[in-house]
């Protein structure tokens, strides 16, 4: 067998390991989340009406991280204008450059290693991120990236093209935009939902995205390479699954950060904070 064919059938095999530890990190968070459901349950039964009052607020945000996935973009409908002002306003004032999303200045960075077809992914980024980016990005303390690493999406082709997509709105400042709108639309995995009509459905959504620009810079080689040389930083740094993390002294060296939560902040809070005083 030549060297090129065992490189292919290893990198093959790495996306492989890649999906399934997705998919395993999805099942882990519905299993937390129908746990979760089981204990509100039990507290309703004991009459505690407090804590139902605070279950039923906790279906309401899991609900959103985790469900009620639209069948079909359409940029003109109503929901599609939800997710833009709501896209709008947690970036709102916040500066973007590229993939970065906060102050040059931040003294802290945030490594988010992501694919945008994970549905972790997701739920990481409607659930733990917007209290997150208020908390210390809109505050200057934290400045996040956005890197590429394939592991839902089946297409090593249409991983490119998506993530591609994504940093050819950062050419406009509007990466992060584009993010939140695709993870906020995101469909039900391997189903072979992402086409080229998806993700110009995606950058209709993004307020102020010159499209005609925007589909100019896709065919940029250099932002291929930096969806080529996310996937070597986070091989070095030991990163196989998403969302994934790594976090540090803004210009030091950086180290991975395992939270015991995608969808609450208090673990990156911790992280982040002892970092800021550090």
């Amino acid at each position: 067998m030549s060297p090129v064919n065992t490189e292919q059938e290893h990198e093959d095999l790495t996306r492989k390991q890649r999906r399934e530890q997705a998919r395993a990190q999805r099942r882990t968070l519905e299993e937390a989340e129908a746990a979760a459901a089981v204990r509100r349950t039990r507290l309703t039964l004991l009459g505690i009406v407090l804590a139902v009052v605070v279950a039923g607020v906790g279906v309401v945000v899991l609900t959103s991280a985790g469900g009620g996935r639209p069948k079909k973009i359409a940029p003109e409908s109503g929901q599609a204008r939800q997710v833009s002002s709501q896209v709008a306003a947690l970036l709102a004032g916040i500066p973007q450059n590229g993939n970065a999303l906060g102050q040059p200045t931040a003294p802290v960075t945030l490594q988010y290693f992501g694919d945008l077809e994970c549905p972790v992914c997701r739920a990481f980024t409607i659930g733990a991120l917007p209290p997150i980016i208020h908390k210390w990005v809109r505050t200057g303390k934290l400045r996040i990236e956005y890197r590429s690493l394939e592991t839902a999406t089946r297409e090593p082709e249409v991983f490119r093209a998506q993530q591609v997509a994504a940093l050819a709105a950062g050419e406009q400042k509007k990466m992060w935009n584009f993010v939140e709108t695709f993870y906020h639309e995101q469909q039900e995995e391997d189903t072979g939902y992402v086409t080229e009509g998806f993700i110009r459905g995606v950058a209709k959504q993004v307020s102020g995205l010159n499209l005609t620009q925007w589909t100019g810079e896709r065919a940029d080689a250099a932002l291929m390479d930096q969806v080529a040389s996310d996937a070597q930083t986070a091989s070095s740094s030991g990163l196989n699954g998403t969302p994934a993390f790594l976090i540090g002294r803004s210009g030091g060296a950086a180290s991975q950060l395992e939270p015991s939560s995608f969808t609450e902040p208090s673990s990156f809070n911790a992280a982040i904070e002892k970092l800021v005083n550090s």
